[in-house]
């Protein structure tokens, strides 16, 4: 067996390829145990799969244009999504009905994230605000807006009580929802895709020139840069791998990178799309991983 974190579990097996969208894939999630995903593209719908069969299982069509991005709630019964119609739309997943239509961003809705009790949507939009949503009221007015950006909120984490943003104008920006406290990091380079490392502990921020960075969570320290990719002009994922040994992340020229998260070097890195890889997203406990890409297929990787 190889040991946990050795670069001979990572994922570089392609087990499935996923095709039925019709234009660029914008983004691919697992759900929160993996059994399932959900994909989002262009063709402006969603579709449900069994990644592991290789199975397409159910599509969502409601939206007026592109989907950006979806999150499903823990225990499979909801899901939601945003895109460039400027709505968020509430689903449930077993009829595929849409259950309400949250409208209050003036402009293309970039990311959308459940609460960790699937009762209220945080959504980050073009129009410089994080707007927070409750799914239980009949409003369909957000219940909290956050507009201290200076330019577009391309992504979203959440924790229990803080909802952390990642900007263009180059911030990542803490905000503790209890205290209404706000922290800033400035990156200095554009922001395109911030995660959460699985201990909580740091931030892995993408930046549009090239790097992601990781960030100490408590301190705001910078602790590592990863390079080796093009990210520059598209929104690309980044995250780490269920046991935060490696960082990985897409690159314009269609490859995926590993990069060991202590020293930085790149551990792995192979062609995985014809084009634009935009989301890559990690199995929650197996060797395994998602990509998604402008080129309309989403890969599934084994180790």
């Amino acid at each position: 067996m190889a040991a946990a974190g050795s670069v001979a579990e990572l994922p570089r097996k392609e087990a499935n390829v996923l095709k039925g969208h019709e234009g660029a894939v914008l983004a691919v999630r697992f759900n929160g145990d993996g059994n399932y995903c959900l994909s989002c593209g262009k063709d402006r719908t969603l579709r449900l799969w069994n990644p592991h069969r290789g199975i397409h299982i159910k599509t969502y069509k409601s939206h007026g244009r592109e989907v950006r991005d979806v999150h499903v709630t823990s225990d499979n019964a909801k899901l939601c999504s945003c895109g460039g119609d400027r709505q968020v739309f509430y689903w449930d997943v077993a009829t595929g009905r849409v259950i309400r239509k949250f409208r209050g961003h003036d402009s293309e809705v970039n990311a959308v994230k459940f609460n960790e009790y699937g009762s209220v949507v945080i959504t980050a939009g073009y129009d410089r605000s994080v707007r927070a949503w409750d799914c239980r009221s009949q409003s369909t007015e957000p219940i909290q807006i956050i507009d201290t950006f200076m330019d577009s909120v391309m992504s979203i984490c959440l924790t229990k009580s803080e909802i952390i943003a990642g900007s263009v104008d180059g911030t990542v920006r803490t905000f503790d929802i209890r205290i209404g406290r706000e922290l800033v990091d400035d990156l200095k380079h554009p922001v395109n895709c911030i995660s959460l490392s699985n201990d909580a502990n740091c931030i892995l921020s993408s930046c549009l020139d090239s790097s992601l960075r990781l960030l100490d969570r408590s301190t705001g320290e910078l602790l590592q840069e990863y390079k080796g990719h093009i990210c520059k002009s598209f929104k690309m994922d980044c995250c780490l791998t269920n046991n935060d040994a490696h960082v990985t992340g897409g690159s314009e020229d269609g490859f995926i990178y590993f990069w060991d998260l202590v020293d930085a070097s790149v551990v792995l890195s192979f062609r995985a799309h014809a084009s634009v890889v935009t989301s890559v997203n990690y199995h929650p406990k197996e060797n395994c991983m998602l990509t998604s890409s402008v080129d309309g297929t989403v890969r599934v990787w084994k180790a």
